[in-house]
């Protein structure tokens, strides 16, 4: 649902919470991202930074230049702005991602699972199809590659995205490992809850896992044009499009990542219209599935 007012937490002495909401929707991450927006335009006294999560916001402020009721007042009177604004829209890129879906990788990381910790597992994407009323893992790579992804925040490890697809016909929700795996591969590609992410780097996790992409986001050494600014490919308010690739094309273009070479296909800029995503979603068919 979405909260008739935002509510206001503390987080320690230096951290306010905002929730807007506790739904997985565009709608509430606009807000968010629309108040850190605010928040940078106004350059609002005290505040170091703000990170927006799917229905929320993490504020940090300097408690010696703003108190925190202080600072309730003037985040509420911006979130009245961006609310009552009659348009939100939001600078967006597009990512067309390479990905491998039903990979060996995953395979592997699942059979390790299964092997050491739990021998009643059963595969992820067997398993995300069928608590999803999806026919097989076929119908999940259908469904999973059929929209493009919103990416509502960056967290957890550095660059780790977390989307949520554009198209509703195109939810899915799963629930995480319970314990988490010992090992995933860099690259990997899963979803926890209604959220999908990619695995920046080589560690365990608990999201169900079902594909792998060759092209890294996270990149110290920024060898690929989209890293020269920063060692992360993603941003909040990127949208990304996985795009399947067989064995043969996943392998070439890892060796160019590799090498520095490979071009990554990335969309300029766009204007998103949370107005226009609305009047684009009335027109779905609910009920139709990929």
């Amino acid at each position: 649902m979405i909260y008739d007012e935002p509510r206001f937490r503390p987080g320690g002495d230096r951290f306010l919470e905002i929730e807007f909401g506790d739904e997985l929707n565009l709608e509430l991450n606009f807000r968010a991202q629309g108040l850190g927006q605010a928040i940078t335009r106004e350059k609002v006294k005290g505040v170091g930074e703000i990170a927006p999560f799917f229905s929320s916001a993490l504020v940090h402020y300097d408690p010696d230049l703003i108190g925190y009721e202080d600072l309730c007042r003037e985040l509420k009177r911006l979130i009245e702005s961006v609310a009552s604004s009659n348009d939100v829209e939001l600078e967006s890129r597009l990512i067309y991602m390479p990905a491998m879906y039903l990979d060996p990788w995953s395979d592997e990381a699942i059979d390790q699972y299964i092997e050491k910790i739990n021998p009643n597992k059963e595969r992820d994407p067997d398993f995300v199809a069928r608590i999803n009323g999806l026919d097989d893992a076929a119908q999940l790579v259908r469904v999973h590659s059929g929209t493009e992804y919103w990416v509502a925040a960056l967290g957890f490890w550095p660059g780790t995205p977390f989307m949520m697809p554009l198209d509703p016909r195109c939810r899915l929700f799963a629930p995480k490992y319970n314990p988490p795996r010992t090992y995933t591969k860099t690259g990997t590609i899963g979803m926890g809850g209604g959220a999908t992410a990619i695995y920046p780097v080589d560690g365990p996790g608990g999201y169900q896992i079902f594909a792998r992409t060759p092209v890294p986001i996270w990149d110290m050494q920024q060898k690929l044009a989209p890293f020269k600014e920063a060692p992360y490919l993603l941003r909040p308010t990127d949208r990304m499009k996985f795009i399947h690739v067989n064995r043969e094309e996943f392998d070439a273009i890892e060796r160019q990542c590799a090498e520095g070479s490979y071009e990554m296909n990335v969309v300029g800029y766009q204007k998103i219209s949370l107005q226009s995503y609305r009047a684009w979603v009335a027109t779905l068919d609910m009920n139709a599935r990929f």
